[in-house]
């Protein structure tokens, strides 16, 4: 398990190394921890750009890997496109010489987690539930399920469900 601490003084040593500012926006359980809403995440996920990436990776190549780390790009995160404004909703966690860090918006975390929709994302949307919406989730579901890369319906399903669970007053 990786804590919010952990993480960020992992980043700051890849901080050292960089030439050029990158912005990296956690996803997923690493931007709950960084957000306070989880104590820990069991693997790193992160979105960046296609160049932010390369630059990025380049970085991990040349030390030992931690964690399991995941890499996205450009806002396409597990199976769904987030719209163009994902990095500037995403919440600044820290601004370091050379990173940039965000958390992925609670309303594109709960979007992101609606595709698969298993046990452990339930218990995350619980825990982002206050922080969402329920008015902007469906308008912003509407934005990423014509962009989605799996089955339409069955993600419309699962929305349905998180709707009635946790936004249902």
């Amino acid at each position: 398990m990786i804590d919010k601490n952990e993480l960020l003084a992992w980043l700051a040593e890849m901080d050292k190394r960089l030439k050029v500012e990158i912005i990296i926006v956690a996803v997923g359980g690493t931007a709950m921890t960084l957000l306070g809403l989880k104590s820990s995440t069991i693997d790193v996920d992160f979105c960046l750009t296609m160049a932010d990436k390369k630059t990025f990776e380049k970085l991990m190549i040349k030390q030992d890997k931690k964690w399991k780390i995941d890499l996205f790009t450009d806002g396409y995160i597990f199976s769904e496109q987030l719209p163009a404004d994902y990095v500037d909703i995403a919440k600044e966690i820290k601004r370091m010489n050379h990173i940039v860090l965000k958390a992925l918006h609670p309303i594109d975390v709960v979007i992101t987690k609606a595709a698969r929709l298993n046990a452990r994302d339930e218990e995350d949307i619980a825990a982002l539930a206050g922080f969402v919406k329920k008015e902007e989730l469906t308008k912003r579901f509407e934005k990423v399920v014509k962009t989605y890369a799996g089955k339409e319906e069955e993600y419309r399903y699962h929305l349905e469900i998180i709707l009635k669970r946790f936004f249902t007053k």
